[in-house]
């Protein structure tokens, strides 16, 4: 009788155990707490539509807690919308935020917008926030030239607002710095002087606003404003110098070359001398064998040759001496005074 109690109170802790796994099994595989909690929020769901999203692997509380959500605000969203958007790897939670801000600024914004907003890679949420609440943006400094060849240094504070209908295809931020910096840019270089611009900063956003340069982009510009203008360099005093320099350097080249050329030249004709002084003796000779040139006339064309070889030395050294004199006169003179 014992041992056939001992069995049956075994026998019952195996099947207790296999049943507490397959609650356990059941309980992890259909969430029904989160469908208990669905229910009492409003939110009509089938055990079989979770079973559903387990299969197709999709998280039941990724859909069904941002459905409560947007209950509770008075959407009107269906679950397979939801399932859909996650199964294209959108942010529910985000576009569910987005239509319940939207709703309550008054801003018309469907699912299917929001969508496909989410899609293209933009939070539609803080697309909706920079709509209600607009937001600046702050341009880096901006060079630009004046007429007169002075340089300005601009920044800009430009506030915007999201443009809904063009967050999906629209351009960021980056295009209207850009657009801003190429309007301040023109404004600044169609100025006769810099002082114009000193003296009227608004000629700036006035010029860059009349341009329309948020068309194509996310957002639509309220103002911009001139944060600060300071004075730079003078850009055209130094292209003046830098030109100058440059016009000496090809002086200096062209002169360079010139002297190159006459000093081949000098070197060219000491050459055709030193040939011609080559033949002389040749010269001396032919006239010998031929009769035309006897020993007394070269020895006085020699004599007269040395004559004149020295007359140019004493004439030398005469000049060599005045200047000498010239200088001992300079450097007395100096001294006195």
């Amino acid at each position: 009788m014992d041992t056939f109690l001992t069995g049956n109170f075994i026998n019952f802790i195996i099947i207790a155990i296999l049943l507490l796994g397959i609650i356990s099994l059941v309980l992890r595989f259909i969430p029904i707490g989160l469908w208990v909690t669905a229910y009492f929020s409003g939110v009509r769901v089938g055990l079989f539509t979770l079973v559903g999203m387990r299969l197709r692997r999709v998280s039941p509380h990724e859909i069904i807690r941002p459905q409560i959500k947007a209950t509770k605000a008075g959407l009107d969203l269906s679950i397979d919308e939801l399932e859909a958007h996650y199964l294209a790897g959108g942010n529910i939670n985000d576009i569910i935020d987005a239509l319940i801000a939207s709703e309550r600024a008054n801003i018309a914004l469907s699912f299917e917008k929001a969508a496909a907003i989410d899609l293209a890679g933009r939070s539609v949420f803080e697309a909706v926030q920079v709509s209600v609440n607009p937001k600046v943006i702050e341009t880096p400094n901006i060079a630009a030239v004046a007429k007169n060849g002075i340089e300005i240094i601009a920044k800009a504070k430009v506030t915007v607002r999201a443009n809904i209908d063009r967050l999906v295809g629209g351009a960021g931020e980056d295009t209207i710095i850009a657009r801003v910096g190429e309007g301040i840019v023109t404004t600044v270089g169609s100025a006769h002087k810099h002082s114009k611009v000193l003296e009227n900063p608004d000629m700036i956003s006035q010029t860059v606003l009349n341009k329309g340069l948020d068309a194509g982009t996310a957002f639509e510009i309220l103002s911009i404003d001139i944060a600060d203008v300071d004075v730079g360099r003078n850009i055209g005093a130094k292209l003046q110098t830098d030109q100058a320099e440059a016009d000496k350097n090809i002086a200096q080249a062209k002169a360079e070359e010139q002297r190159a050329m006459a000093i081949a030249r000098e070197q060219e004709m000491r050459a055709k001398v030193t040939e011609a002084e080559a033949e002389v003796p040749l010269a001396i000779a032919e006239a010998f064998r031929s009769g035309n040139l006897g020993i007394m006339d070269y020895y006085n064309m020699k004599n007269v040759q040395a004559d004149s070889d020295m007359r140019k030395s004493i004439s030398r050294e005469m000049n060599d001496d005045d200047s000498n004199n010239r200088n001992e006169n300079k450097n007395r003179n100096n001294y006195k005074n």
